[in-house]
């Protein structure tokens, strides 16, 4: 899940500094020991341009065999930190799904959508600190001969926050939690047990 700074290509093997231990701690909470049965998690590449390191997990949210939302989660590690970041880390995700024109059609969507991240943040016990994104609704219509396609109406959320420990198992878990409440999946109770995740073995069979 490392990914090579592109700005130090010009280095010999030999001349690369050694992971920071941070970082390998952190990505190595990334991957939970339990998930929610609805979700299936992979690793998937992470972008090489926006820190010296970087680690990134995707998941998709089905029930029974239909995909209901996709998502991606890119944990970025700069030691010396990155201007707005509040700290050496910062968490990229992104969650889009499916859901009824209804319910695009309600000027309160934005609001609640971000809602669901904060709320489940604090849910997990997941510090975080200078945290921003985008809520967009789309509508899909189909034209020529693609005119009898459905319409189609999908929520896209990105953000970033800046965690405050570590230890990311909390923040991955709220990401799945916000996913599965796009997907229309409301949380699991406290006394219901997660399962151990399911992975997908290609990291091309992501969807973006």
């Amino acid at each position: 899940m490392r990914s090579v700074p592109t700005y130090a290509s010009d280095m010999t093997a030999g001349d690369a500094p050694p992971t920071p231990a941070a970082f390998e701690r952190a990505a190595a909470s990334m991957r939970p020991a339990e998930v929610r049965p609805e979700i299936e998690l992979e690793d998937i590449p992470a972008p090489q341009r926006l820190a010296p390191y970087s680690a990134a997990i995707g998941a998709s949210v089905y029930r029974d065999d239909d995909e209901l939302a996709v998502g991606r989660l890119i944990m970025l590690f700069d030691p010396d930190g990155q201007r707005g970041w509040d700290g050496q880390f910062r968490l990229v995700a992104y969650v889009r799904a499916d859901m009824e024109p209804e319910i695009t059609e309600d000027p309160l969507l934005g609001p609640v959508a971000w809602s669901w991240l904060t709320e489940s943040l604090d849910a997990h016990g997941a510090a975080y600190a200078a945290a921003g994104g985008t809520v967009t609704k789309a509508v899909s219509e189909g034209f020529g001969n693609k005119a009898e396609d459905p319409v189609t109406t999908e929520l896209e959320l990105r953000a970033s926050w800046s965690p405050l420990e570590e230890d990311l198992s909390g923040h991955v878990a709220a990401w799945c939690d916000l996913m599965c409440l796009a997907a229309g999946i409301p949380p699991l109770p406290p006394d219901v047990a997660s399962l151990p995740p399911r992975r997908r073995e290609d990291p091309e069979s992501f969807r973006t």
